[in-house]
């Protein structure tokens, strides 16, 4: 969990940047766009900007709890909270969404030329670049964290640059008469949002009720395996694993003969563990009971 806690001092500093970064291009393509250009994609993308640099600051508040240790209230320790900061970060984009696909469909009934849209284009140009700079840089440097706030965070600022393109291409297309375009780039954004935060959500909302993925049942099966080669054990009867943002925990239970002394039983767990942890470096705990074979064969 080192190479771990040193990522989330990072992710938390680049969250950080983030959220200013990106509410401060927020405020500033708004006040052009309401004020100025009067363009609904350039005040969007600004309102898109806003929403996610208070994405990036709700992960931020939840990597500060994320580092926090386990204590007598939280046994397993904070680690989801970083799921419940993904869900309400997700859950802000939504309701921005809602707002954006409101404005878009009054510009689409209703269209009316944007004023100075080159000017408008510039600023989103320029943001598109530094978001999806800033994204990128975090994807690359987080893709192995397996921290779901801290995905979403990311590919949340790579989505807002590909917002700011979308802007500067609506904005462009303005210059030439084409005022449609304002709101249909609207409407796009808001579907972009809208299938991200879904796809959060989810992933998310499975954690905190300790679903067991795909991923989760290949490596059940993959304990039980490696667990059944280790002398003395008999046969692994049951794994169970759930993750807590970014490594699992779990309970592995396996059948051994009934004259083992606990010594012995304690080194075959100490081979396991050491086996399971060699292999997979995600894996923080996993406890092993033990059932009598003569016990159990006579159920």
């Amino acid at each position: 969990m080192g190479e771990t806690q040193v990522f989330v001092e990072k992710a938390d500093r680049l969250a950080g940047i983030t959220t200013v970064t990106l509410m401060g291009l927020g405020v500033l393509q708004i006040i052009l766009g309401e004020t100025v250009s009067k363009s609904v994609a350039l005040t969007a993308n600004g309102i898109d900007c806003i929403g996610d640099g208070f994405v990036s600051a709700v992960v931020w508040i939840g990597l500060k709890f994320f580092r926090r240790p386990a204590d007598e209230k939280f046994h397993y320790g904070y680690y989801k909270m970083e799921n419940l900061a993904s869900i309400a970060a997700a859950s802000v984009m939504m309701i921005l969404a809602g707002y954006i696909v409101f404005r878009s469909y009054n510009q689409f009934v209703n269209p009316h030329p944007v004023s100075f849209p080159l000017l408008g284009a510039i600023v989103a140009f320029i943001a598109a670049v530094i978001a999806i700079g800033l994204g990128v840089y975090k994807y690359k440097k987080g893709k192995k964290s397996k921290m779901s706030s801290v995905k979403l965070e990311a590919f949340n600022t790579i989505k807002d640059g590909t917002a700011s393109g979308l802007a500067v291409i609506a904005l462009i297309f303005d210059i030439y008469g084409y005022y449609i375009a304002d709101a249909i780039v609207g409407f796009i954004i808001a579907g972009i949002i809208v299938s991200i935060g879904f796809a959060a959500i989810k992933e998310s909302s499975y954690m905190l009720i300790d679903a067991c993925d795909g991923e989760c049942v290949d490596k059940s099966y993959m304990i039980k395996k490696i667990a059944e080669k280790i002398e003395g054990v008999e046969s692994a009867h049951i794994v169970r694993l759930r993750r807590s943002g970014p490594v699992l925990q779990g309970e592995l239970e396996i059948k051994v003969p009934c004259d083992m002394t606990v010594r012995n039983f304690n080194k075959i767990k100490e081979k396991i563990n050491k086996k399971i942890k060699d292999e997979f470096d995600d894996i923080e705990r996993l406890t092993v009971t033990a059932i009598d074979v003569e016990k159990d064969s006579s159920k």
